[in-house]
């Protein structure tokens, strides 16, 4: 089972990229001015925007009507030969972040048949942090019906030695280049190659060798193999697999794999903010567990900042016991969560009236692999990979449905 293997690649022809590619559905959800900045510069031109679904939308009483539009976008630029196909390809990515590093990665399909988001799962590819299942079934009623989907999963290989991803990097100057333009809203560059065939086989051989070597250490250690971890996008493969398995969609999802070891590749925590909560009642709840303790964490309303820790935590990470307690707040009292990238937007989301918003410590990504090994899936929204203006962009396309 090749669990990494090449795609047939769409990239749109004759249009500006820069007004093409959007960030992640899943960002800004707290930030809807982002998106109504995104929509005035695209305007009526063709861009990725129109054929996503901002998350900051999912809940709104027009969605039905957002989701018709999406599909038949799709539908009428296939129709329109908006696409040039480059198949059977690995595409060769360089992301220039905001802080002037390079990212390297890698596009091609994941087998979701070598995949699992459920608890206690050991397929070789796994999910990183616990899936949140009732956020499926609204991303299913996106996508079933799609006939493209754009990536934005990314899809982490443990590589220390920078053997597979590296390789290319090292021989891309080499390569055709496809694309090469500035992102909008200070997303940095983004660079593309098509990696040529000779060199598409010998990575496809350097992952196959590196899974074997996985397999082998497994074996010795008397555990399940773990390969490829989802770094980002979890919910989005989760929802790909769910329409493989329920709704006959397609076995690959395209992702851009990532080497963990990457020095422009960051860890940040993942804070969450509360909307529409009694600031009252959840001290009066919250304090009682809190005292001397490791699992450090910042409570903030507005100007007021506490700094807390949990006396008798019941998971062993801070992200875990506080979400705990969120969730079973959350229940009792109503009210909102939303998981925050970057502390400037907690701060000035919890000085809004019925708000609050909690920091939490990052995580080493040196941990991760062998925490999911260990313990399985982490709590959800443990770690983001880098900023928010960071994360990856919809550039590249795939048919998953015929027709």
């Amino acid at each position: 089972m090749k669990l990494f293997e090449r795609a047939d690649i769409l990239l749109p022809r004759g249009v500006r990229l820069a007004d093409w590619s959007v960030i992640a559905c899943d960002q800004y959800t707290s930030e809807p001015e982002y998106w109504e900045r995104v929509e005035r510069r695209v305007g009526d031109k063709p861009s990725a925007l129109r054929l996503v679904l901002p998350e900051v939308y999912l809940e709104r009483a027009d969605v039905e009507e957002r989701i018709t539009r999406m599909e038949e976008t799709m539908a009428r630029y296939l129709a329109q030969g908006l696409f040039a196909e480059f198949p059977h390809s690995y595409l060769l990515t360089e992301r220039i972040q905001r802080d002037g590093r390079a990212r390297y990665g890698v596009i091609g399909n994941v087998d979701l048949e070598a995949y699992d988001y459920r608890a206690g799962s050991c397929s070789p590819v796994r999910a990183t942090e616990g899936t949140v299942l009732s956020r499926i079934p609204p991303r299913v009623r996106v996508r079933k019906d799609a006939p493209l989907e754009l990536p934005h999963i990314m899809l982490l290989l443990d590589d220390p030695e920078r053997r597979a991803i590296e390789m290319l990097v090292e021989l891309r100057h080499g390569f055709r280049p496809i694309y090469d333009f500035e992102l909008m809203e200070g997303g940095g560059h983004l660079r593309g190659w098509l990696v040529p065939p000779d060199e598409a086989e010998v990575f496809s051989g350097t992952l196959e060798l590196l899974y074997r070597e996985e397999c082998a250490r497994a074996a010795d250690e008397g555990r399940a193999p773990l390969f490829l971890a989802v770094g980002d996008g979890n919910h989005s493969l989760a929802t790909a697999k769910e329409c493989y398995e329920a709704h006959g969609g397609a076995r690959y999802a395209m992702c851009e794999l990532c080497n963990l070891h990457s020095p422009a590749l960051d860890f940040e925590p993942i804070h969450r903010v509360l909307f529409d909560i009694d600031r009252e009642q959840l001290l009066r709840e919250l304090l009682p567990l809190c005292g001397e303790g490791e699992q450090r964490f910042c409570l903030l309303f507005g100007e007021e900042r506490r700094e807390l820790a949990f006396r008798a935590p019941d998971t062993g990470l801070v992200v875990g016991t506080l979400q705990n307690f969120i969730d079973r707040y959350l229940e009792a009292h109503g009210g909102r969560c939303d998981y925050i990238h970057g502390e400037e937007v907690v701060e000035r989301l919890s000085g809004e009236p019925g708000c609050a918003g909690f920091l939490l410590p990052g995580m080493s990504k040196e941990e991760l692999f062998p925490a999911v090994r260990k313990n399985g899936a982490l709590p959800r929204k443990t770690f983001s990979m880098g900023h928010a203006w960071d994360k990856r962009f919809y550039t590249e396309a795939q048919r998953i449905k015929r027709g």
